[in-house]
């Protein structure tokens, strides 16, 4: 009820189409009927002057021919009298009689004489006769009956040999054909028009019920609800039907971007949260850098110390003194380098510079210069025989990724102590793995290894000199260069692994 008082308060499209073509109508119509009543006696007129003129015709050839006698004149002249309501006489030199279309054939030659002895000249009236058109041997007028007032169209003049032609035609004919089909023509329109409203009003309920059904529906989706939905009728789509598939779409876009949006307000407090945890981890961060400092910083002021206390006279123990302090800063030295690094990823400060290189040949290169490292612990490097494997990456970032794995996987590496780097080509990337035996990773820690100064086992980590950087700068490597990176775990060891396009 509600919606449809509101729908009231507007402008009906069904009345304004209704009114247009019933209008249109209406002015169609009058205007036909005033083009009738002012040009349809003239129209009529010029009509029977062709006929009139026709027959005249037609009996000047038949005159002139000798066939006025013939059956076929008589057929051919019967048939326009009767056609065109005309009236004929043809009189020879003598005033006799030659052929008449009528009864009145002594009324008819009178008329004609008269016209001989007194013709009219010029376009004016004399004794009721008016000169409409003036020919070599024929004259064209409106003639007006004396006796009865009765207005005829006559065309008289001579034509074969001398014999004389009268032809005419009663005007009242075409007054009355002219009144009757005014008339009949009110009375179509009258019913043409109500006939017509009924069936426009029936047509714009049809057009313009769809049209509400979109008012009501754009009005629900004013006020955000977006369970309505517009139904086609029947199997014929017209552009209405397209307007309420859009609207449909545009409702369920709205209600999805409403609900994005909604999301997006929900993530936005997220972001206001995770912005005061990462105030909260910058802080983390900085007690984390001062905290691996301390350790090195301490021991080289105390073994520094030692030193210039002279604390031990021998030359083993200031070497062992200096070796501490020189590990100990260059510990330091890898920590800040790293994190410089990190930083300069992190922040975009560092563009990948995109190349095409062999991966098969980089590895191989690598192990070669690690191989020192790995005799040092006794460790057994696995590397398959692979054809070359050309991919598109910064090369030296790459080799730096590489570096951080096979170092984790040293620092790491138990059991059978066995490292094996694996090549694995699928579509238009190659995923290079390195698995190191050992110790699984713990579930609770493998989502955290790729933080900042994240440890899993902190003792084992100080053991080796470790900083808890390195994955973290090969997050931001392959990130940078938007490409696939992670670990699994294995019953008998972990596996890093990286991907790179091939093409």
């Amino acid at each position: 009820m509600e919606k449809d008082k509101k729908f009231n308060k507007t402008h009906s499209i069904r009345f304004e189409i209704s009114f247009a073509f019933i209008a249109t109508m209406i002015g169609t119509f009058t205007f036909c009927l005033i083009i009738n009543l002012l040009f349809m006696e003239n129209y009529y007129v010029q009509n029977k002057r062709d006929a009139i003129i026709e027959a005249y015709r037609s009996i000047d050839r038949a005159v002139s021919n000798g066939d006025i006698n013939s059956a076929e004149f008589d057929e051919e002249i019967g048939h326009i009298c009767e056609r065109y309501d005309i009236e004929m006489i043809v009189l020879d030199g003598d005033s006799k009689t030659v052929k008449a279309s009528s009864s009145n054939a002594e009324l008819l030659a009178k008329i004609l004489w008269e016209n001989m002895i007194n013709p009219s000249a010029g376009e004016y009236v004399i004794e009721n006769r008016t000169v409409l058109d003036i020919g070599e041997n024929y004259t064209l007028q409106r003639d007006e009956d004396r006796n009865t007032g009765r207005k005829y169209l006559e065309m008289w003049g001579v034509v074969g040999n001398g014999n004389l032609v009268l032809v005419r035609s009663t005007m009242e004919s075409i007054q009355d054909s002219v009144t009757i089909s005014n008339t009949f023509m009110i009375y179509v329109a009258v019913i043409a028009i109500l006939a017509g409203s009924m069936v426009i009003l029936y047509i714009s309920k049809k057009v313009t019920d769809p049209i509400k059904r979109l008012y009501y529906i754009s009005d629900d989706m004013k006020k955000l609800n977006f369970e309505a939905k517009y139904e086609s009728d029947g199997y014929y789509h017209s552009e209405i039907d397209a307007l309420g598939s859009n609207m449909n779409e545009l409702s369920e876009t709205l209600e999805s971007t409403i609900k994005e949006l909604k999301n997006a307000n929900i993530a936005l407090k997220k972001d206001i949260a995770q912005k005061e945890e990462i105030d909260e981890m910058r802080k983390e961060f900085l007690s984390n850098v001062s905290h691996e400092l301390k350790t090195p910083i301490a021991l080289i002021q105390g073994y520094a110390e030692g030193l210039k206390e002279g604390i031990s006279d021998d030359a083993e123990s200031r070497n062992f003194y200096c070796e501490v302090i020189m590990d100990e800063a260059n510990k330091m030295n890898i920590m800040v380098k790293k994190l410089l690094t990190l930083n300069q990823l992190e922040f975009g400060n560092e563009s990948a510079n995109m190349e095409r290189f062999d991966i098969v040949d980089m590895i191989s290169n690598y192990i070669k210069s690690a191989e020192l490292l790995a005799k040092q612990k006794d460790v057994t490097v696995k590397f398959g025989n692979y054809e070359p494997i050309f991919v598109w990456g910064d090369e030296f970032k790459i080799e730096e990724v590489l570096q951080n794995y096979y170092s984790n996987a040293l620092n790491h590496i138990d059991g059978e102590k066995i490292i094996e780097i694996k090549l694995y080509k699928e579509n238009n990337h190659v995923r290079v793995s390195v698995f190191n035996t050992g110790k699984p990773i713990p579930d609770d820690s493998i989502g955290h290894i790729w933080e900042k100064f994240y440890k899993v086992d902190k003792a084992r980590t100080r053991e080796y000199g470790g900083s808890g950087v390195g994955l973290s700068i090969v997050r931001a490597i392959m990130e940078g260069m938007h490409q696939a990176y992670g670990v699994k775990n294995y019953d008998n060891g972990v596996e890093f692994y990286f991907e790179l396009e091939t093409k």
